[in-house]
């Protein structure tokens, strides 16, 4: 038989990528999201597929599944700083709530669970490249301690249901990941870049563009998530691309791939914007034999085409 795996936040961007990649592998699935930050254009492709189930539900109430179920696998937040200062309490609820409620599915359906938690538990880093033993440097009261706790808050709650309850769970850190599917008030440097070139407009860049960040295309991300559900680690793993950039760097290659002519405005750091962001990915590398393929110019190429064709 067909495993079944639901991905909540599967109308996201990971989420939905997560989706395509889990059918081409012969997986059923059921897709759970509210819709707050995903879309129904990113899974409209998959309408009508015979193993793909899509069901608009807040996985802060009760989940039920009547399928057996081999996976649960925990997408559902906003991932964006202009989506989760938006919604605060929304996304500490799906921290927390959410979480909890996926977690029962699991146990019910004795299903390996997969937390997608962030590179954000590490908060604004005082250790570099930052490995998973890292605790992190995160203020509980700032304004962006509404993502970075409820995803602390939901490692946490997981490996209490793994020692509790002797479940299967994996805790995935996800450091920063782009591509197609993104949107353009998405909020992250990223699509903000492309999006600003694309329409003539000047880039912002945030404090003087000295902090670093490392991007992975979501292609590399997706990988690494498949062969993190085979595989019996428990994690915490960090995902990510350890190829660090800097975020005027970052500009100048985009404004050279698009042909644009913009100029940068500069714009004051953020509350608690971290200066540091690089993973160690040595765990992933030796667990899973996974490391990025997708250089930066590449996969801006790609994401840059995407925005092309989809922007208004």
């Amino acid at each position: 038989m067909k495993k079944t795996a639901v991905v909540t936040g599967g109308a996201g961007f990971i989420g939905s990528h997560l989706c395509d990649r889990l059918i081409g592998e012969g997986f059923k699935v059921i897709c759970l999201d509210n819709l707050i930050t995903g879309s129904r254009r990113n899974i409209g492709h998959l309408s009508g597929a015979k193993d793909f189930k899509f069901i608009r539900h807040d996985v802060t109430k009760f989940i039920k599944i009547k399928e057996k179920v081999g996976y649960v696998l925990h997408f559902a937040s906003p991932a964006s700083p202009e989506d989760y200062l938006k919604y605060p309490i929304q996304t500490l609820k799906v921290g927390s709530l959410g979480t909890h409620n996926a977690l029962g599915l699991a146990k019910a359906k004795r299903a390996r669970f997969i937390l997608a938690s962030t590179s954000e538990v590490y908060g604004d880093p005082l250790v570099h490249p930052q490995p998973e033993s890292y605790w992190g440097n995160v203020n509980p009261v700032g304004l962006r301690g509404c993502y970075d706790e409820s995803k602390r808050f939901a490692e946490a709650l997981t490996m209490a249901y793994r020692r509790a309850h002797k479940m299967d769970t994996c805790i995935l850190r996800i450091f920063n990941t782009y591509g197609p599917r993104m949107r353009l008030n998405d909020g992250r440097v990223v699509p903000n870049f492309i999006s600003q070139s694309l329409s003539g407009k000047p880039l912002t860049v945030y404090g003087r563009g000295t902090q670093t960040r490392s991007f992975c295309y979501i292609d590399d991300l997706i990988e690494g998530i498949f062969r993190l559900m085979q595989n019996d680690c428990p994690g915490p793993m960090n995902l990510g691309n350890p190829h660090e950039f800097t975020i005027l760097q970052l500009a100048k290659i985009v404004l050279r791939l698009t042909g644009a002519k913009s100029k940068l405005t500069f714009k004051p750091l953020p509350q608690d914007d971290p200066r540091q962001r690089r993973p160690d990915i040595t765990l992933a590398r030796k667990s899973l034999d996974w490391q990025p393929k997708v250089e930066l110019e590449e996969g801006l190429k790609e994401a840059i085409d995407w925005f092309s064709r989809n922007t208004p």
